[in-house]
């Protein structure tokens, strides 16, 4: 039996399974009553509305998986926090935060198959001294399937599953993303990544990230749970 699948802003919305002509053609109907409101420039849940946040275009055959992210499992180092926390790089809506130099764990709920990764560091506007403000991203390593979180040491020194140094040219100057396609053979069973951010845009002592995106394919779910490691033990 043929089945359609709608998607918006990546992600599965409806699924009509069989010959059921008057419930596609109303699903055909909300769609285009949608997107013409996009050409009116209406609010349809598109990332220029705030609604929904996706920084770069999806590559062709993926989708965002970052829902499948465990925020109950996420872990972060050395950020500012009054700016947010680790959960606020991972929000749906437009984003508007500041966060420091990070070491970053991140755990999936699922199994994933990692395409890439989608960075977005908006510049900051504040009147302030260049060498003062947060500054993007340049020098990042990834690490594939830590159990916890890396301490700044460890990441630094140890080889990681993918190196990657950014440039100007990289950052879409509209969204202020950047797209970090990864060896995908090094990213097919991926239940956690460490992101380190190694080295930042010229001499500032902060960088800053405001969303992250995950990009793949989602696989079976994860057998028991992941706990968040205490770090108060100095």
């Amino acid at each position: 039996m043929p089945t359609f699948k709608i998607f918006k802003n990546a992600r599965q919305t409806d699924s009509i399974q069989g010959a059921d002509p008057k419930k596609l053609s109303d699903v055909v109907k909300k769609v285009a009553s949608e997107v013409a409101k996009i050409d009116a420039g209406g609010d349809a849940g598109s990332s220029s509305t705030g609604k929904y946040w996706l920084g770069a275009s999806l590559p062709r055959n993926y989708i965002d998986v970052t829902e499948s992210v465990d925020v109950r499992g996420l872990d972060i180092l050395n950020y500012e926090t009054s700016k947010g926390t680790a959960r606020t790089l991972f929000k749906e809506n437009k984003p508007t935060d500041t966060d420091e130099q990070i070491l970053l764990y991140i755990p999936f709920q699922s199994t994933l198959k990692v395409h890439s990764l989608h960075i977005t560091s908006i510049p900051s506007s504040d009147a302030q001294e260049d060498d003062e403000l947060p500054s993007r991203p340049k020098k990042l390593k990834i690490f594939v399937n830590r159990p916890k979180i890396l301490g700044f040491d460890d990441a630094d020194s140890m080889q990681a599953t993918q190196d990657v140094e950014l440039s100007e040219k990289d950052w879409d100057s509209k969204t202020g993303t950047a797209n970090l396609e990864l060896r995908f053979v090094k990213f097919q069973s991926v239940y956690s990544l460490v992101l380190f951010v190694a080295e930042s845009e010229g001499d500032n002592e902060k960088v800053r990230i405001d969303r992250i995106r995950i990009i793949g394919e989602t696989g079976e779910k994860r057998d028991g749970k992941i706990e968040k490691i205490s770090h108060d033990d100095d």
